[in-house]
């Protein structure tokens, strides 16, 4: 059992970073969460659309960085043109890598074309992101941290993981490795 007695709730506007050591069931909860995976005793309640990024980017090697981020838009029920599309990439920096294959892209590129699906979900919607940082550079985090504070602004809610310090104001911090079951 990763977890007893659990309880949390995710509001508007804010940032609730799970912190724990490696193995302590950081991506478990949020897998849960998302509704991936289903909890062996108690409930999960959800009232606003999701946003799931996990530690693997769910892009397709043999589509266009363009492409794999529209089929990633439509499977989750959303609708994006070719312009949103280029406009969430240009955001993430990487409309240079439109027109490129999935699997020539660097991880990084990769992990920027996965964040774009987070320009164009719902409004509201609660993002939940498993290690957003990873593979990114300095001006990459600078982007992501940008966008998490404007969906904040907006009313949305950010759960998320990260080994690295963050630089938001107004996180809240869950850590695990005082939350396991003993």
């Amino acid at each position: 059992m990763l977890f007893r007695h659990l309880s949390l709730t995710v509001t508007s506007g804010q940032l609730l970073w799970v912190r724990g050591p490696n193995g302590q069931g950081k991506s478990s909860l949020l897998r849960l969460l998302a509704g991936l995976s289903h909890p062996d005793d108690g409930q999960i309640s959800r009232t606003t659309p999701i946003v799931y990024l996990g530690h693997q980017h769910a892009l397709k090697d043999d589509l266009t960085a363009q492409e794999a981020l529209g089929f990633l838009v439509r499977l989750h029920g959303g609708d994006a043109d070719e312009s949103a599309l280029l406009t969430a990439l240009a955001r993430l920096g990487v409309q240079n890598r439109r027109g490129a294959l999935v699997r020539t892209l660097s991880q990084g590129q990769r992990r920027r074309v996965a964040l774009a699906r987070l320009l164009l979900s719902q409004p509201g919607a609660l993002w939940i992101l498993d290690e957003p940082f990873d593979a990114l550079d300095d001006e990459g985090i600078e982007v992501v941290n940008a966008l998490i504070q404007s969906h904040r602004a907006s009313g949305g809610a950010v759960l998320l993981t990260s080994h690295q310090a963050l630089s938001l104001p107004a996180i809240t911090v869950l850590d695990l490795a005082h939350e396991v079951a003993s």
